[in-house]
């Protein structure tokens, strides 16, 4: 401790954390929600939904990207205490992904059929994962601007709004879910259909909530919201020579995952569903990572931003150690009762224990995984995005490679599938960690 020194109480980083880990978790119910659904529709809805829900993350990772890129910026003016910048960030992010959102929309819908038909194998599992490709990207447009909104309030610390919007999302998603999947009041019965609607619509009220609360309970004018300032503070140029790194980063990690499932449904429709089963199973361990990652990345950029790089490597520390004290039980839970949570997901008997081996072949990897992302989290935190898109394009050129031998040429089960979250999490391990040791970070301007 007297090496690293820190800044802030665990309490202190708790108190933004939490509502960080609550929003994710909640935003996570959305997919989480359609696969619960969809396992009580059929197994090759299930397997489509895994699919085509990774489909659309790939797209809308570019958005989130930007929005780490602006959060990252946000985060340092207000470490500065230049409040009224950071509204010009937020104006100038959020036209940028409107427009990004159209593009991307236009494209989903001309090449989506394309290239799904070119990468699936079973033509039942295509048909149903067009059927909800189609409906979900409508969501671009609301979940584009929402995430701007995120990055407002947690580059600001101020990350209980998460928690509210994320509860009211979650909330009409299973109402829309439930009217349109199964068809109730008066509604038809829209199958996978049904939960891409649903999903799409729960981003746009989830929206209309952002919008509403910042404008009752946020000072506009001390954040330079109550103008666009579409001249003022940092060029749009600006921003995207931090974010564009984000942005391409993500879209890059995502579409690798994209591939993971991919090369699983090559091994067969069981496999596909079992994998699906597992990614959802997996996301509530992964947000409690996630938490702790992004608060890491924020308060790195503050803590710069206030010229107090000497806490850094100390508060980095405290958050492995938080992640790893609330992700053991969770884990363990998951180990001793792995039936409980798989049956969440589906009611076929054979299923839930052909599910079992894969579930603890993922437990296993959290070892490496929360101090992993962290390092990587904090390494864009110090504003050196460039960086960190190649740290982890080398990490993601293991994964392939490994992807590839594991599953075209060795043809394992899809329980050994899930030992590429190994490989991923030792390798963005080892490379971040060596540059928060060696990098030359603390001095970086953005």
């Amino acid at each position: 401790m007297a090496n690293n020194p820190v800044k802030f109480s665990y309490k202190q980083i708790w108190l933004i954390a939490y509502p960080i880990l609550i929003s994710l978790v909640m935003e996570q119910l959305i997919g989480m929600t359609d696969t619960a659904f969809m396992g009580r529709v059929g197994e090759v809805e299930l397997g489509a939904a895994a699919i085509a829900g990774v489909y659309y993350m790939t797209f809308y990772m570019i958005a989130f990207g930007f929005s780490l890129g602006a959060q990252i910026i946000m985060g340092r003016r207000n470490g500065e205490g230049n409040y009224n910048r950071i509204g010009p960030i937020f104006y100038k992010g959020t036209l940028f992904l409107l427009g990004v959102a159209l593009a991307l929309f236009g494209c989903s819908y001309y090449l989506s059929p394309v290239l799904l038909d070119r990468f699936i194998d079973s033509p039942h599992v295509y048909e149903a994962a067009m059927s909800y490709i189609h409906w979900r990207a409508y969501g671009f447009f609301f979940s584009f601007v929402a995430v701007m909104f995120r990055a407002f309030f947690v580059g600001t610390t101020q990350t209980k709004t998460l928690t509210l919007n994320s509860v009211v999302m979650v909330l009409s998603n299973v109402i829309f879910n439930y009217i349109l999947v199964f068809g109730k009041l008066g509604f038809p019965a829209m199958g996978i259909a049904g939960a891409a609607i649903g999903s799409s619509l729960a981003e746009l009220v989830s929206l209309l909530f952002f919008i509403i609360y910042t404008r009752l309970h946020i000072d506009i004018k001390k954040y330079g919201l109550n103008t666009l300032g579409l001249h003022a503070g940092d060029s749009l140029g600006h921003i995207l020579n931090t974010s564009v790194w984000t942005m391409i980063q993500n879209f890059v990690s995502m579409s690798t995952w994209f591939l993971f499932f991919i090369a699983v449904e090559h091994l067969g429709e069981r496999s596909l569903a079992i994998t699906n089963i597992i990614r959802n199973v997996s996301a509530l361990p992964f947000m409690i990572v996630i938490t702790f990652a992004s608060t890491c990345s924020t308060l790195t950029s503050n803590l710069i931003g206030a010229g107090d790089t000497r806490y850094v490597r100390g508060t980095l520390g405290q958050c492995i150690r938080m992640a790893y004290l609330f992700e053991a039980p969770l884990i363990l839970f998951f180990v001793l009762f792995p039936t409980c949570i798989l049956r969440i997901y589906t009611d076929i008997p054979d299923l839930v224990s052909a599910s079992i081996p894969s579930l603890f072949v993922l437990c296993s990897a959290y070892l490496f995984i929360v101090p992993g992302n962290v390092y990587f989290q904090a390494v864009s935190g110090t504003g050196n995005t460039r960086v960190a898109f190649f740290l982890e394009l080398i990490t993601l050129l293991i994964y392939i490679v490994y992807v590839v031998v594991m599953i075209f040429y060795l043809k394992v089960d899809v329980a050994l599938c899930w030992t590429t979250e190994h490989v991923y999490a030792i390798g963005i391990l080892l490379f971040s960690g060596a540059y928060m040791r060696w990098g030359n970070w603390e001095n970086k301007r953005i």
